[in-house]
């Protein structure tokens, strides 16, 4: 799977907390994505099977609002995207230069 920037930005999102359900307004908060940008990631990701969805299961009269979909890392997603963003930060670190030192 290719990681791009956006697909770095969820897959830390859901890394935060692997075994938490998180629904498409709060993926779009915490990574700063469009709705756009965000579902078709999503869905790559659950086609992949790094990602699984589900419906919540409420009554949307009775809660006053649609059902939400939730997504959550699979075990097998949860080990590939903290190596996919393991990979990601050593191909942009740059040799020799420490990032914890700022120039004077």
């Amino acid at each position: 799977m290719r990681i791009t920037v956006p697909t770095a930005r969820i897959l830390a999102a859901l890394l935060a907390d692997p075994g938490a359900d998180r629904y498409g307004l709060d993926l779009m908060q915490a990574t700063g994505l469009a709705s756009g940008s965000l579902y078709p990631i999503l869905h790559r990701l659950q086609d992949a099977g790094w990602v699984e969805a589900r419906w919540e299961e409420i009554d949307p009269a009775e809660q006053g609002r649609p059902a939400r979909r939730f997504y959550r890392l699979t075990a097998d997603g949860a080990v590939s995207a903290r190596q996919a963003l393991a990979d990601l930060r050593a191909q942009t670190a740059v040799p020799g230069v420490n990032p914890q030192v700022k120039p004077a």
